[in-house]
């Protein structure tokens, strides 16, 4: 067995890189074994490492990503969540549309559900909006609309090859651990990140590896209810790196009326209906409340403004003056629109 698993296994610490490399040489290679991959999925999914076997892991992966082609995309933000919390609908999509029609740059990560009905990527699918396959596709699609999904070549192809390995076990039973890391491994020139952080995954560690990010400035958002995204019913924390804090009560910046009730998952079949009801403000108050708080949050993770008040005036007015949905519409008119002429690349 691999030295990197059997590390894992006994629960030492695996920080030296050269071992991971090893290991994922060996993947690349078709030469670990299906059964050791299966127990590497299961052992970090079971129990993330301890931090310094978490650092190497991830450094190890972020460093076999190919070299990103163009300039940064400046004043943009990326949007994703680590899931396992209680169940809502895809608040982080929709508070990504909200952001964008109040001319926040959003890039927005995802991938299809693994703890939950409907990954951002399974809805994005039903609303029949096209995730790009290039970063100068996503580039077009962020100039022309201010916003834009991206597929899975921003990943590490290690993923990928990890997918095809355990198949056809499937990657779903494998959620925690890819949730917890995924968002930390996406490779986006965005000025900035907010990432929820469930009750069930390992903050203080997160919390850590965020620090180690350079490339960009990433907030955490945890509240006292165990969620993935801001609420407004909530206590909640936003970690913006390096010990600094921002504390936002219940009540505070939007309605603290409503629970969890209010942002339950409507069944598949009325999940784009409901969900165009959120952006247009048809849904239930709270939900669209903590969409809008959501939204808010990239707007000044992202610099377009400096003020909780004005962020959340701009996303009452892309609500109600239809400009959310508006733009939901027109990205799904153009499904069968001709690709851009990026070079595709799925690592």
């Amino acid at each position: 067995m691999h030295d990197a698993l059997t590390g894992l296994l006994a629960r030492r610490t695996v920080a030296e890189r050269e071992t991971w490399r090893s290991l994922w040489d060996q993947l690349g290679d078709g030469k670990l074994p299906a059964e050791q991959a299966v127990t590497l999925l299961a052992s970090l999914t079971t129990r993330l490492p301890d931090p310094a076997t978490l650092a190497a892991l991830h450094t190890s992966l972020l460093e076999r990503r190919p070299a990103r082609p163009g300039p940064a995309w400046p004043a943009s933000v990326n949007i994703v969540g680590t899931g396992g919390g209680p169940a809502t609908f895809n608040v982080s999509t929709a508070a990504a549309f909200v952001a964008a029609a109040t001319g926040v740059r959003v890039v927005k990560t995802g991938s299809r559900a693994y703890t939950s009905n409907l990954g951002s990527v399974d809805l994005l699918e039903r609303l029949g909006v096209r995730l790009t396959s290039s970063y100068e596709q996503t580039q077009e699609h962020l100039e022309r609309d201010g916003i834009a999904f991206t597929g899975p070549f921003v990943y590490p192809a290690e993923l990928t090859r990890l997918a095809r390995t355990v198949a056809p076990l499937g990657m779903k039973a494998f959620g925690r651990f890819l949730n917890a890391l995924g968002p930390f491994l996406a490779d986006l020139p965005v000025t900035a990140q907010v990432t929820g952080v469930s009750h069930i995954m390992p903050l203080d560690d997160l919390r850590t590896l965020a620090d180690t990010i350079t490339t960009c400035s990433v907030w955490l958002t945890t509240n006292d209810r165990g969620a993935d995204e801001l609420l407004g019913f909530a206590d909640n924390t936003i970690h913006q790196g390096h010990g600094r804090q921002l504390h936002i009560r219940a009540g505070q910046l939007t309605t603290a009326d409503g629970g969890f009730e209010a942002l339950a998952p409507a069944p598949e079949g009325e999940a784009v209906d409901h969900f165009l009801a959120v952006l247009g403000g048809r849904a239930h108050p709270a939900a669209t409340a903590t969409v809008r708080l959501n939204a808010a949050a990239l707007a000044l993770a992202g610099g377009l403004h400096t003020r909780w008040s004005t962020a959340l005036a701009a996303t009452d007015e892309a609500v109600t003056s239809g400009a959310a949905v508006a733009l939901a519409q027109r990205l799904r008119t153009r499904r069968r629109a001709p690709l851009a002429t990026g070079a595709a690349h799925h690592g």
